[in-house]
Protein backbone atom coordinates (compact mmCIF):
# COMPACT_ATOMS: atom_id res chain seq x y z
CA UNK A 1 0.00 0.00 0.00
CA UNK A 2 1.71 3.04 -0.53
CA UNK A 3 0.62 6.68 -0.69
CA UNK A 4 0.56 9.19 -3.03
CA UNK A 5 0.30 13.13 -2.47
CA UNK A 6 -1.18 14.91 -5.00
CA UNK A 7 0.03 17.86 -6.73
CA UNK A 8 -1.29 20.96 -8.30
CA UNK A 9 -1.81 21.19 -11.79
CA UNK A 10 -2.81 24.28 -13.77
CA UNK A 11 -5.82 26.07 -13.68
CA UNK A 12 -4.96 29.03 -16.21
CA UNK A 13 -6.64 29.77 -19.61
CA UNK A 14 -7.35 26.88 -21.32
CA UNK A 15 -6.37 24.52 -18.83
CA UNK A 16 -9.42 21.51 -18.77
CA UNK A 17 -12.31 21.89 -16.44
CA UNK A 18 -11.69 19.43 -13.17
CA UNK A 19 -14.17 16.85 -12.94
CA UNK A 20 -15.36 14.78 -9.93
CA UNK A 21 -17.72 11.44 -10.24
CA UNK A 22 -20.47 11.30 -7.51
CA UNK A 23 -22.30 7.94 -6.49
CA UNK A 24 -24.54 8.08 -3.69
CA UNK A 25 -27.20 5.84 -2.07
CA UNK A 26 -30.44 7.70 -3.18
CA UNK A 27 -33.04 5.30 -1.10
CA UNK A 28 -31.51 7.64 2.24
CA UNK A 29 -32.55 10.78 2.42
CA UNK A 30 -29.65 11.61 4.57
CA UNK A 31 -27.30 10.68 1.21
CA UNK A 32 -29.58 12.75 -1.09
CA UNK A 33 -29.14 15.56 1.21
CA UNK A 34 -25.57 15.27 1.34
CA UNK A 35 -25.04 14.92 -2.66
CA UNK A 36 -26.96 18.09 -3.17
CA UNK A 37 -24.68 19.89 -0.45
CA UNK A 38 -21.65 18.18 -1.68
CA UNK A 39 -22.57 19.25 -5.37
CA UNK A 40 -23.31 22.65 -4.99
CA UNK A 41 -20.19 23.21 -2.98
CA UNK A 42 -18.00 21.65 -6.09
CA UNK A 43 -20.00 23.65 -8.84
CA UNK A 44 -19.28 26.97 -6.73
CA UNK A 45 -15.61 26.28 -6.55
CA UNK A 46 -15.81 25.78 -10.38
CA UNK A 47 -15.32 21.80 -10.34
CA UNK A 48 -17.43 19.99 -12.97
CA UNK A 49 -19.68 17.10 -11.22
CA UNK A 50 -20.85 14.15 -12.99
CA UNK A 51 -23.40 11.30 -12.25
CA UNK A 52 -25.02 8.35 -13.32
CA UNK A 53 -28.36 9.30 -15.14
CA UNK A 54 -30.65 6.64 -12.77
CA UNK A 55 -29.17 8.52 -9.45
CA UNK A 56 -30.03 12.17 -11.28
CA UNK A 57 -33.56 11.52 -11.40
CA UNK A 58 -33.29 10.90 -7.62
CA UNK A 59 -31.26 14.09 -6.22
CA UNK A 60 -31.92 17.76 -6.46
CA UNK A 61 -29.31 19.03 -8.82
CA UNK A 62 -28.47 21.89 -11.17
CA UNK A 63 -29.03 21.22 -14.56
CA UNK A 64 -25.11 21.94 -15.07
CA UNK A 65 -24.43 19.03 -13.43
CA UNK A 66 -23.17 16.27 -16.25
CA UNK A 67 -25.35 12.42 -16.44
CA UNK A 68 -23.90 9.58 -17.59
CA UNK A 69 -25.44 5.87 -18.73
CA UNK A 70 -25.07 3.59 -16.26
CA UNK A 71 -22.70 0.44 -15.64
CA UNK A 72 -20.57 1.59 -18.62
CA UNK A 73 -16.27 1.16 -18.15
CA UNK A 74 -15.81 4.87 -19.37
CA UNK A 75 -17.93 6.61 -16.81
CA UNK A 76 -15.21 7.79 -14.71
CA UNK A 77 -12.97 8.88 -17.90
CA UNK A 78 -11.67 12.45 -17.26
CA UNK A 79 -12.43 12.70 -13.54
CA UNK A 80 -9.69 13.07 -11.02
CA UNK A 81 -11.62 11.54 -8.42
CA UNK A 82 -14.79 9.45 -7.47
CA UNK A 83 -16.91 10.61 -4.40
CA UNK A 84 -19.39 8.32 -2.44
CA UNK A 85 -21.95 8.99 0.17
CA UNK A 86 -23.55 5.92 1.70
CA UNK A 87 -23.04 2.99 3.25
CA UNK A 88 -20.76 -0.51 2.92
CA UNK A 89 -22.59 -1.67 0.40
CA UNK A 90 -22.86 1.93 -1.78
CA UNK A 91 -18.80 2.08 -0.95
CA UNK A 92 -18.44 -1.31 -2.48
CA UNK A 93 -20.14 -0.53 -5.29
CA UNK A 94 -18.27 2.48 -5.46
CA UNK A 95 -14.68 0.25 -5.57
CA UNK A 96 -15.63 -1.49 -8.42
CA UNK A 97 -15.73 1.59 -9.97
CA UNK A 98 -12.26 2.78 -8.89
CA UNK A 99 -11.38 -0.56 -9.70
CA UNK A 100 -12.38 -0.32 -13.36
CA UNK A 101 -11.38 3.03 -13.83
CA UNK A 102 -8.11 3.47 -11.76
CA UNK A 103 -9.42 6.60 -9.93
CA UNK A 104 -8.90 7.37 -6.40
CA UNK A 105 -12.70 6.99 -4.42
CA UNK A 106 -13.03 9.38 -1.35
CA UNK A 107 -16.05 7.97 0.86
CA UNK A 108 -18.42 9.88 2.93
CA UNK A 109 -20.08 7.02 5.45
CA UNK A 110 -23.47 7.38 5.46
CA UNK A 111 -24.07 4.56 7.32
CA UNK A 112 -22.99 2.08 10.93
CA UNK A 113 -19.06 1.33 10.56
CA UNK A 114 -18.00 2.15 7.20
CA UNK A 115 -14.09 1.37 7.39
CA UNK A 116 -13.58 2.49 3.31
CA UNK A 117 -14.70 5.89 4.16
CA UNK A 118 -12.58 8.74 4.72
CA UNK A 119 -15.18 11.17 5.86
CA UNK A 120 -18.45 10.95 7.77
CA UNK A 121 -21.89 12.93 7.42
CA UNK A 122 -20.96 16.00 9.52
CA UNK A 123 -17.17 16.84 7.73
CA UNK A 124 -18.91 17.31 3.70
CA UNK A 125 -17.86 20.97 4.21
CA UNK A 126 -14.22 19.29 4.79
CA UNK A 127 -14.81 17.23 2.03
CA UNK A 128 -15.40 19.66 -0.36
CA UNK A 129 -12.98 22.35 0.58
CA UNK A 130 -9.63 18.77 0.58
CA UNK A 131 -11.21 17.98 -2.92
CA UNK A 132 -11.26 21.32 -4.24
CA UNK A 133 -7.65 22.28 -2.36
CA UNK A 134 -6.18 18.78 -3.71
CA UNK A 135 -5.45 18.25 0.00
CA UNK A 136 -5.61 14.28 -0.14
CA UNK A 137 -2.91 11.54 -0.74
CA UNK A 138 -4.21 8.47 -2.20
CA UNK A 139 -3.85 4.89 -0.90
CA UNK A 140 -3.50 1.54 -2.81
CA UNK A 141 -5.39 -1.22 -0.91
CA UNK A 142 -4.66 -4.44 -2.07
CA UNK A 143 -7.38 -6.90 -3.86
CA UNK A 144 -8.10 -10.70 -4.45
CA UNK A 145 -8.38 -12.48 -7.89
CA UNK A 146 -10.59 -15.49 -7.37
CA UNK A 147 -10.70 -18.45 -10.15
CA UNK A 148 -13.36 -21.20 -9.69
CA UNK A 149 -12.38 -24.48 -11.25
CA UNK A 150 -14.69 -27.67 -12.02
CA UNK A 151 -12.95 -30.75 -13.12
CA UNK A 152 -10.22 -28.76 -14.40
CA UNK A 153 -11.80 -26.14 -16.50
CA UNK A 154 -12.25 -22.73 -15.23
CA UNK A 155 -15.99 -22.19 -14.58
CA UNK A 156 -16.03 -18.38 -13.42
CA UNK A 157 -13.34 -15.39 -12.29
CA UNK A 158 -14.02 -12.61 -10.07
CA UNK A 159 -12.58 -10.69 -8.17
CA UNK A 160 -12.84 -8.45 -4.03
CA UNK A 161 -11.90 -5.57 -2.05
CA UNK A 162 -13.25 -7.28 1.46
CA UNK A 163 -13.39 -10.98 0.81
CA UNK A 164 -14.21 -14.32 -0.98
CA UNK A 165 -16.76 -16.24 0.80
CA UNK A 166 -17.46 -19.56 0.08
CA UNK A 167 -20.77 -20.33 1.96
CA UNK A 168 -23.08 -23.58 1.96
CA UNK A 169 -26.59 -23.27 0.36
CA UNK A 170 -28.60 -25.84 2.36
CA UNK A 171 -29.09 -24.18 5.84
CA UNK A 172 -29.82 -27.67 7.34
CA UNK A 173 -26.32 -29.20 5.71
CA UNK A 174 -22.91 -28.53 6.26
CA UNK A 175 -20.34 -27.56 3.00
CA UNK A 176 -17.48 -29.98 3.64
CA UNK A 177 -14.44 -28.78 2.50
CA UNK A 178 -10.38 -29.16 2.07
CA UNK A 179 -8.23 -26.24 2.41
CA UNK A 180 -5.04 -25.89 0.94
CA UNK A 181 -2.27 -23.22 0.93
CA UNK A 182 0.20 -22.93 -1.92
CA UNK A 183 -0.82 -25.69 -3.60
CA UNK A 184 -0.64 -28.38 -0.66
CA UNK A 185 -3.66 -29.57 1.78
CA UNK A 186 -3.75 -28.18 5.08
CA UNK A 187 -6.80 -29.85 6.81
CA UNK A 188 -10.43 -30.16 6.12
CA UNK A 189 -13.96 -30.16 8.09
CA UNK A 190 -17.83 -29.49 7.62
CA UNK A 191 -19.02 -26.14 8.05
CA UNK A 192 -21.06 -22.88 7.16
CA UNK A 193 -17.78 -21.72 5.05
CA UNK A 194 -14.74 -20.22 4.34
CA UNK A 195 -13.57 -16.24 4.28
CA UNK A 196 -10.77 -15.71 2.41
CA UNK A 197 -9.90 -12.13 2.95
CA UNK A 198 -7.61 -8.92 2.64
CA UNK A 199 -6.09 -6.85 4.91
CA UNK A 200 -8.84 -3.97 4.54
CA UNK A 201 -11.52 -7.31 4.49
CA UNK A 202 -9.90 -8.29 7.70
CA UNK A 203 -12.18 -5.65 9.88
CA UNK A 204 -15.99 -6.88 7.64
CA UNK A 205 -17.09 -10.08 7.28
CA UNK A 206 -13.39 -11.98 8.63
CA UNK A 207 -14.20 -9.97 11.70
CA UNK A 208 -17.87 -11.27 12.41
CA UNK A 209 -16.56 -14.50 11.58
CA UNK A 210 -13.73 -14.65 14.62
CA UNK A 211 -10.77 -13.72 12.26
CA UNK A 212 -8.07 -11.15 13.65
CA UNK A 213 -8.13 -7.73 12.57
CA UNK A 214 -4.93 -7.22 10.31
CA UNK A 215 -3.48 -3.25 9.81
CA UNK A 216 -4.31 -2.05 6.57
CA UNK A 217 -0.36 -1.24 5.84
CA UNK A 218 0.37 -5.15 6.55
CA UNK A 219 0.38 -7.09 2.97
CA UNK A 220 -1.18 -10.88 3.63
CA UNK A 221 -3.91 -12.99 2.82
CA UNK A 222 -6.56 -14.45 5.45
CA UNK A 223 -8.45 -17.34 5.49
CA UNK A 224 -11.45 -17.78 8.64
CA UNK A 225 -13.21 -20.51 8.22
CA UNK A 226 -17.27 -20.24 9.35
CA UNK A 227 -18.84 -22.41 12.09
CA UNK A 228 -16.15 -25.48 11.25
CA UNK A 229 -16.82 -28.90 13.25
CA UNK A 230 -13.11 -28.93 13.45
CA UNK A 231 -10.79 -28.99 16.85
CA UNK A 232 -7.97 -27.34 13.68
CA UNK A 233 -10.25 -24.49 12.48
CA UNK A 234 -8.43 -21.58 13.40
CA UNK A 235 -7.76 -18.38 10.85
CA UNK A 236 -4.70 -18.66 9.19
CA UNK A 237 -2.79 -15.51 8.25
CA UNK A 238 -0.24 -16.22 4.99
CA UNK A 239 1.75 -14.43 2.87
CA UNK A 240 0.67 -11.86 0.13
CA UNK A 241 2.13 -14.35 -2.65
CA UNK A 242 0.30 -16.97 -0.87
CA UNK A 243 -2.40 -19.32 -2.83
CA UNK A 244 -5.50 -20.17 -0.82
CA UNK A 245 -7.60 -22.60 -2.39
CA UNK A 246 -11.21 -24.21 -0.85
CA UNK A 247 -12.11 -27.07 -2.28
CA UNK A 248 -15.77 -28.11 -1.65
CA UNK A 249 -15.83 -32.13 -1.74
CA UNK A 250 -17.41 -33.78 -4.27
CA UNK A 251 -20.45 -35.74 -1.98
CA UNK A 252 -21.26 -32.40 -0.40
CA UNK A 253 -24.31 -30.07 -1.86
CA UNK A 254 -23.99 -27.60 -3.73
CA UNK A 255 -22.04 -23.80 -2.70
CA UNK A 256 -21.87 -20.66 -3.30
CA UNK A 257 -19.17 -17.49 -3.64
CA UNK A 258 -19.85 -14.36 -2.80
CA UNK A 259 -17.14 -11.59 -3.88
CA UNK A 260 -17.67 -8.57 -1.37
CA UNK A 261 -20.90 -9.96 -0.90
CA UNK A 262 -22.45 -8.13 -4.10
CA UNK A 263 -21.07 -10.68 -6.91
CA UNK A 264 -21.97 -14.36 -6.61
CA UNK A 265 -21.67 -17.81 -8.50
CA UNK A 266 -22.86 -21.31 -7.62
CA UNK A 267 -20.25 -23.78 -6.86
CA UNK A 268 -20.98 -27.24 -7.75
CA UNK A 269 -20.11 -30.18 -5.64
CA UNK A 270 -16.49 -30.88 -6.55
CA UNK A 271 -15.61 -27.09 -7.54
CA UNK A 272 -12.01 -25.29 -6.18
CA UNK A 273 -11.99 -22.08 -5.45
CA UNK A 274 -8.23 -20.08 -5.71
CA UNK A 275 -7.66 -16.79 -4.43
CA UNK A 276 -4.91 -14.91 -4.72
CA UNK A 277 -3.36 -11.73 -4.52
CA UNK A 278 -5.03 -9.07 -7.28
CA UNK A 279 -3.29 -7.72 -10.02
CA UNK A 280 -5.17 -4.43 -9.74
CA UNK A 281 -5.46 -2.45 -6.65
CA UNK A 282 -8.52 -0.25 -5.21
CA UNK A 283 -6.77 3.44 -4.95
CA UNK A 284 -8.45 4.97 -2.00
CA UNK A 285 -8.00 8.80 -1.22
CA UNK A 286 -7.04 9.77 2.45
CA UNK A 287 -7.72 12.90 4.03
CA UNK A 288 -6.66 12.36 7.77
CA UNK A 289 -3.27 11.16 8.87
CA UNK A 290 -4.94 9.56 12.36
CA UNK A 291 -2.87 5.69 13.01
CA UNK A 292 -5.52 2.92 12.21
CA UNK A 293 -5.10 2.35 15.68
CA UNK A 294 -7.14 5.62 16.44
CA UNK A 295 -9.45 4.28 13.42
CA UNK A 296 -10.25 1.08 14.97
CA UNK A 297 -11.30 2.63 18.34
CA UNK A 298 -13.68 4.99 16.98
CA UNK A 299 -15.19 2.83 14.36
CA UNK A 300 -15.85 -0.01 17.54
CA UNK A 301 -16.14 2.39 20.41
CA UNK A 302 -13.33 0.88 22.07
CA UNK A 303 -13.12 1.51 26.10
CA UNK A 304 -9.50 2.82 26.46
CA UNK A 305 -10.04 5.61 28.93
CA UNK A 306 -7.88 3.43 31.55
CA UNK A 307 -4.96 4.54 28.79
CA UNK A 308 -1.99 6.72 30.21
CA UNK A 309 0.26 6.67 27.85
CA UNK A 310 2.05 10.16 26.75
CA UNK A 311 -0.46 11.74 24.59
CA UNK A 312 0.35 12.71 21.05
Amino acid sequence: MTSQPRTETSTGPGARQRTVFLLAHTGRPAAVRSAELVVLGLLRSGIGVRVLAAEAADLPLPPSVETVPEATPDVLDGCELLIVLGGDGTLLRGAEFARASGVPMLGVNLGRVGFLAEAERDDLDKVVDRVVTRAYEVEERMTLDVVVYDNGDVLHTNWALNEAAVQKVAPERMLEVVLAIDGRPVTGFGCDGVICATPTGSTAYAFSAGGPVIWPEVEALLMVPIGAHALFAKPLVTTPDSVLAVEVEPHTPDGVLWCDGRRTVTLPAGARVEVRRGSVPVRLARLHHASFSDRLVAKFALPVSGWRGAPH
